[in-house]
């Protein structure tokens, strides 16, 4: 194919997708606009403690599924239509991810879903000067002049960058800001900082592998009205590696789950605690799969316990 012809396919794909995008998003927001935050009426919900706004309960991780190079030789686009059409609102990123935020920043651009996402990334260096053009950098990548949510990575240098966050906030750069990290290790870390600094949100590990976060700090956010993201909800695909070739207990079907992803993902919400999930994926029907568990009732605590012994013998 010749490089003129290639342009105009690549244009004709961008501009199918656009449609595609704008006809499933009519219908899905329409939907989300009528939906309680509850289980079993329609995509799940959860309020931002710090405004009361609701947001779609399974979002969007970037990590290694974003990074690439040339997002034309891969299903991204698809991926992000899609997502927004379904009523996924929150993607989250970091300058850590290689290309991750310039690959989502295009892409809502081609598309037009700017005003569609929930736009969270993170700074991860030290020092104040440092920590601005690194986060400016962020803006430029994801082609945008206001961040949803602005985020610690992993407490690098809190201390100096939470101050920063809070200055952005009240200028209006900012609407929310928190912090993260992704192992137990630093939950008595986390804990102070949450206490202290009281962020807007926090993100932090949880699983059906990775249960700790649910002994104190799904309750410390929950009593302080801080929003969670969890990261790592498949313990990084190893929870995919324990059920490989076993089949989905039958009574998954009774809390509306017919996958393992919604099996684990399910698991999660149930935490009254959480207010988004953010799986990773570059796969559109991963990305059903994971959106789904949005859907439907969520299992309950005998349920959830049922899940655990489950798992324990895999």
């Amino acid at each position: 194919m010749k490089a003129g012809n290639q342009d105009s396919a690549a244009g004709g794909r961008r501009a199918a997708l656009k449609t595609i995008a704008a006809g499933g998003l009519a219908l899905a927001g329409s939907a989300l606009a009528a939906a309680p935050a509850i289980p079993g009426g329609g995509p799940l919900r959860r309020p931002i403690p710090a405004s009361g706004e609701l947001i779609a309960a399974v979002g969007l991780g970037t990590y290694d599924s974003f990074d690439v190079a040339d997002p034309a030789s891969t299903d991204l686009e698809q991926v992000l239509a899609r997502f927004v059409a379904l009523g996924g609102q929150m993607v989250d990123s970091s300058p850590m991810y290689g290309n991750a935020e310039s690959v989502v920043g295009n892409l809502a651009a081609t598309l037009g879903l700017r005003d569609r996402l929930f736009l969270a990334t993170k700074v991860w260096t030290h020092g104040r000067a440092e920590g601005i053009r690194q986060m400016e950098t962020s803006f430029s990548r994801l082609r945008t002049q206001r961040l949803e949510l602005m985020q610690v990575h992993n407490l690098v240098d809190w201390q100096v960058q939470l101050p920063t966050l809070r200055e952005w906030k009240q200028q209006g750069r900012l609407r929310y800001y928190g912090v993260t990290h992704y192992h137990e290790g630093a939950y008595h870390e986390l804990e102070t900082v949450l206490r202290a600094a009281r962020p807007d949100f926090v993100q932090l590990n949880y699983s059906l592998a990775e249960p700790a976060a649910a002994v104190r700090m799904l309750p410390l956010a929950q009593d302080l009205g801080i929003a969670v993201i969890i990261n790592r909800p498949f313990a990084k695909a190893s929870l995919f590696g324990r059920v490989r070739g076993k089949p989905l207990p039958e009574w998954a079907a009774e809390f509306d789950c017919v996958s393992w992803a919604q099996f684990f993902l399910k698991f999660i919400l149930a935490e009254p605690a959480v207010t988004c999930v953010i799986p990773a994926t570059g796969k559109v029907h991963h990305l059903e799969d994971n959106l789904a568990a949005a859907q439907g009732r969520l299992p309950d605590a005998q349920q959830r316990a049922r899940m655990r012994e489950t798992l324990a013998r895999m």
